[in-house]
């Protein structure tokens, strides 16, 4: 069921456009009830999403042997999703409803960014094993540093964003990550996927 509210959503998004898509759209050709599709997705947003950016595996996790080059791969995937003219329209209509409504705010943490910090860990995991890292970083952090910078230049400062750009941007990133290891070697790390609060004042 889920693959077919999800086909279907990617299909309406197409004909109609985002503005235009309804749930009931989406319930009426799946042939289920709207209720099936919100035990699933707490609005129409989170659903369209889930469809046009999520809902397609991200591919294997490219193994090119250095830091830089695992980082470029996926930022490079990132921003084919964040780009794509559907998700110009659902990025910030998703933000808006993370904005207002906590429960979706839980359940984008524990599915969507679950699944992309995992892949940051990895990453890192690799780095650290072949010397690259001193020390392990927060996959969060990277997490924001490349996709959040994606989000904000393509989303909010609306820049003509390119291939040179996106590997200019992993360039800074592999060399604040090495510097950060680095620098903090002997300092604890929040564990993948989790940044909790700073230990202090």
């Amino acid at each position: 069921m889920d693959h077919k509210i999800l086909e279907t959503a990617r299909a309406l998004i197409e004909e109609v456009g985002y503005p235009d898509l309804t749930v009931d759209q989406v319930a009426a050709r799946a042939g289920i009830g709207k209720a099936a599709i919100y035990r699933r997705y707490g609005s129409k947003a989170e659903m369209a999403f889930a469809a046009s950016v999520h809902g397609q595996e991200l591919p294997p996790l490219a193994d090119t042997g250095s830091l830089h080059g695992d980082l470029l791969a996926l930022a490079r995937t990132f921003h084919v999703r964040l780009s794509a003219p559907a998700t110009q329209y659902l990025g910030p209509a998703l933000a808006n409803e993370l904005a207002m409504n906590p429960d979706l705010v839980t359940r984008f943490q524990n599915t969507f960014l679950a699944a992309e910090q995992a892949n940051f860990a990895e990453i890192i995991d690799r780095a650290v094993n072949r010397g690259e890292l001193a020390a392990p970083v927060d996959p969060v952090l990277a997490h924001v540093l490349i996709a959040g910078s994606l989000s904000a230049a393509i989303y909010i400062l609306r820049l003509p964003v390119d291939d040179e750009m996106v590997a200019d941007l992993t360039t800074a990133v592999t060399a604040g990550l090495t510097t950060l290891a680095g620098a903090r070697p002997s300092h604890g790390h929040a564990a993948p996927g989790s940044r909790g609060p700073r230990e202090g004042g």
